[in-house]
């Protein structure tokens, strides 16, 4: 996150302070073509490790056990439910189990499991939720089958939400037209792509827009 580098070398501190925050990024639709729109353009997003303890013990005598594998499989069918019942109609919310590890043979019960997340999301409060769910639900999971230890949660490569200041947008929209042409400017759509672009604006205190342009070939589009 080199963004977030530059601010924790004291950028702020070093330049002086921008009236406005400028971005933009090619993005896979026809050539010659700019789209923006003001509010969220860009994803939040979070990758979340998640270890769940169990006990170990020979596959002959799951009895001594306490299977980490079965709460870990019982998340991933729960986590479902955070988009489709615990998330308002029309908020948006992605959440994806990319990975779950657990053992490395076949007639051995592990000690734990391991489960790799990415959530993305559109609004931070609706951010706060889906992972306050998320942890509840893996909470309860392990206290069912009686885990030995807490579940672990480890966030990594997690990223802000991208939303366009409203004034500022308009101003370059209309700079967009007039420079090129109203026929080239697009009103875009929010992208579940994320980006460290805002932390810099942010840790200033100003408004910024980030803006896409098209770099394919317009035939294909």
């Amino acid at each position: 996150m080199p963004d977030q580098a530059m601010v924790d070398d004291g950028l702020v501190a070093r330049v002086p302070r921008p009236d406005v925050a400028l971005a933009q990024h090619v993005m896979p639709f026809a050539a010659g073509t700019l789209a923006t729109a003001g509010g969220p353009v860009l994803s939040a997003r979070d990758s979340l490790k998640v270890t769940v303890h169990g006990k170990g013990a020979h596959g002959s005598m799951p009895h001594m056990s306490v299977d980490p594998v079965v709460p870990a499989s019982s998340i991933v069918l729960r986590l479902q439910t955070v988009v489709s019942r615990e998330t308002k109609p029309g908020d948006f919310a992605v959440v994806t189990v990319g990975a779950l590890n657990a053992g490395t043979t076949s007639n051995i019960i592990p000690d734990h499991a391991t489960l790799l997340l990415n959530i993305r999301t559109y609004d931070n409060q609706v951010r706060a939720t889906v992972l306050a769910a998320i942890e509840r639900i893996v909470r309860g999971e392990c206290a069912t089958v009686g885990s030995p230890r807490k579940p672990e949660f480890e966030y990594y490569d997690r990223f802000p939400l991208t939303s366009n200041n409203q004034a500022v947008t308009a101003k370059v929209i209309a700079a967009f037209a007039a420079h090129y042409g109203a026929d080239s400017v697009a009103h875009a759509t929010p992208q579940t792509a994320s980006e460290d672009f805002s932390r810099i604006p942010d840790e200033f205190g100003v408004p910024y827009t980030f803006w896409f342009i098209g770099g394919a070939d317009p035939e294909t589009y």
